[in-house]
């Protein structure tokens, strides 16, 4: 049965208090809430070093004093970074009870090694226990770029040059598994490396593989900038998001030997450890149309690039809605369009050109794409979109929601779909059919202000990276208090509820 486009469209009608729709300023907290169509639990996220669980009226339930990208674990327990004072990268890792006491901790202690942006504690199902998984720059030398097949004309970018790995320490602090971008090179530039195309092939026959010589982007400093990673236990598979139009999905389990760390990342590093999918930008592999600028100068085609900007890849978990879906936060940034907004976005990765969905992945250009007409909608022209996006959510006011970084997506028990974007701290809860049945406003700004009302103040002042809705019958939440208290910013609950 062929599989749909969801286009649509955001309203938000408010009678108790009357603001612009495009406002500047307004309340915080929730502002709306569909009791009958929400799906109605706790809400999870973190800011300022603290996290927090509210209710659907915004009432506190619970707190931990850790907040820069608090995971809440089945157990009650958060996951989170620790900074290094100073700078945005980590310094390690922490994990505190539900009651807020410390039961594990992670220092990292590789110099030219630089944490970044996401984590995730998994169960490796070879080793039996639980590990974390972590993002993290790793230096090379401009020596190492140009044995790579570098062009040496870009030598000026190469000294300072990072590439992301994907790194598995387990609960003792050792390192079991590693995947590296740097060890998944093609180029056709210097025929005397390993790693160059093989005869007859160009860029294009390598999906698997990333160009070493991506046009106008030379490896460099923090040069994917990968911002979300998540794990599906069911295929033992790595989902990885760059911050530059793409995401990517490895394989851990065909490349992990249990007892043998040296062994598992000699497999990453090999063919094992190629792209198993990706979807973004198909012109990065020479296999799609890439954006630019028209005749007139004052429009411009996105080609066949799909993401931009874009944060926190998800799985849609088994027993929800499309399960073994991905789910993904496109910022659009960068993305071309005449008028910037962004969007949420959920892809099947295993529907070809026929809308069949089969059980292995599909590179999306052979699935092939859909002319998207948005109609009237603040100048914005065609575009061609992936035919395996089979549903999209974005705001009828185009500028609505544009959030140029962080964000994310998740998929709940019911249908709904909760979205985070971040510079406006703000939470909003769509159904399927893409109405809003829940909106929240984070009152905590820089420094830890607490607003009552948020005004027309520096984007992302209070900004939320992520955040994740939970049942009462959820494993973190089974058995807990949840009994709530005030709102965070002390104020009675007021909101529209139709």
């Amino acid at each position: 049965m062929r599989t749909f486009i969801h286009l649509l469209f955001a309203s938000l009608m408010c009678a108790s208090r009357i603001f612009a729709y495009e406002a500047f300023q307004g309340p915080t907290e929730t502002v709306f809430w569909n009791t009958n169509l929400a799906a109605n639990g706790y809400t999870f996220f973190g800011v300022g070093g603290h996290s927090y669980l509210v209710d659907m009226q915004g009432r506190l339930v619970h707190t931990w004093a850790v907040g820069n990208n608090p995971h809440l674990l089945s157990d009650g327990s958060v996951l989170d970074a620790t900074q290094n004072p100073g700078n945005s990268d980590f310094a390690g890792f922490v994990k505190v009870s539900w009651a807020g006491s410390n039961v594990w901790s992670y220092a990292n202690t590789r110099t030219n090694y630089f944490l970044h942006h996401d984590f995730a504690q998994i169960f490796n199902p070879k080793l039996g226990t639980n590990t974390v998984l972590f993002i993290a720059r790793k230096n090379v030398s401009a020596a190492q770029c140009i044995a790579a097949g570098c062009d040496p004309a870009n030598s000026n970018n190469y000294n300072n040059a990072q590439v992301d790995t994907i790194t598995e320490v387990d609960l003792s602090g050792n390192i079991v598994w590693e995947w590296g971008v740097f060890d998944h090179l093609i180029q056709n530039f210097d025929e005397s490396k390993s790693n160059y195309v093989a005869s007859g092939m160009t860029i294009s026959n390598y999906p698997g593989k990333l160009n070493a010589n991506i046009p106008g982007l030379p490896i460099q400093s923090d040069w994917l900038h990968c911002n979300g990673l998540d794990y599906n236990q069911a295929l033992d598979q790595i989902a990885i998001s760059s911050v530059r139009g793409e995401f990517y999905i490895i394989d851990h389990g065909s490349t992990f030997i249990a007892g043998n760390p040296t062994g598992s990342i000699a497999l990453a590093a090999g063919p094992a450890g190629d792209f198993l999918y990706r979807f973004g930008d198909p012109g990065r592999y020479n296999q799609g149309a890439i954006p630019a600028i028209l005749t007139n100068w004052t429009e411009s085609t996105t080609g066949n690039k799909q993401l931009g900007g874009n944060h926190h890849v998800s799985w849609i978990p088994v027993g929800f809605p499309r399960a073994g879906n991905l789910l993904i936060f496109n910022n659009a940034q960068n993305l071309f369009e005449h008028t910037q907004q962004s969007y949420a976005m959920e892809i099947d990765p295993f529907l070809n050109a026929s809308s069949n969905h089969g059980s292995v992945y599909v590179n999306p250009p052979d699935a092939g794409y859909t002319s998207w007409s948005p109609g009237n909608n603040s100048g914005k022209s065609p575009r061609q979109l992936s035919n395996q996006i089979v549903w999209f959510w974005y705001s009828k006011a185009s500028h609505g929601m544009f959030n140029h970084i962080g964000g994310g997506v998740q998929r709940l028990a019911n249908g709904n779909t909760l979205i985070c974007s971040d510079q406006e701290g703000h939470i909003i809860e769509v159904t399927d059919a893409g109405e809003v049945v829940w909106e929240y406003v984070n009152p905590v700004a820089a420094g830890n202000v607490i607003l009552k009302y948020k005004r027309d103040n520096w984007p992302m002042d209070n900004g939320i990276f992520r955040a994740f809705r939970y049942l009462a019958s959820d494993p973190p939440l089974i058995g807990r208090t949840l009994t709530p208290g005030s709102t965070i910013t002390g104020r009675t609950p007021s909101y529209f509820s139709p």
